[in-house]
């Protein structure tokens, strides 16, 4: 089974930046697409980045210009830098291997994901 753990969450106020982490426990070859995806409370679980095998990365209309999604195989990690955060970031964020053709409700293996709260 595949484990995705996410870490880096915190309290931040507005404008500031946070680096989420994501360790997997399988081994990360460079063809996977990987993706972060958040859901805030009362709402649905959203994709917000993902990064494809060639490096090409995709982001959400409300991130983008904000958050840089990147990844390094050989430590089998991927991260997503937020930057000038505002209190709407606030959510779970979740990684995980990135299906393109896949609904969101079809995903499993969910790691516990990590809290982003951005207050003041």
């Amino acid at each position: 089974q595949v484990r995705f753990v996410e870490s880096g969450g915190g309290l931040v106020q507005p404008g500031g930046s946070l680096r989420l982490s994501c360790v997997t426990s399988k081994s990360m070859s460079r063809h996977y697409w990987l993706a972060w995806f958040r859901q805030a409370p009362g709402k649905a679980r959203e994709l917000v980045a993902n990064i494809e095998d060639g490096g090409t990365t995709t982001y959400a209309d409300a991130v983008k210009g904000r958050f840089t999604i990147s990844r390094d195989n050989a430590l089998k990690t991927h991260y997503l830098q937020m930057n000038n955060l505002t209190p709407q970031d606030t959510a779970v964020y979740y990684c995980h291997e990135f299906f393109p053709l896949t609904p969101l409700s079809d995903y499993n293996q969910w790691g516990p994901g990590t809290q982003v709260t951005v207050s003041s």
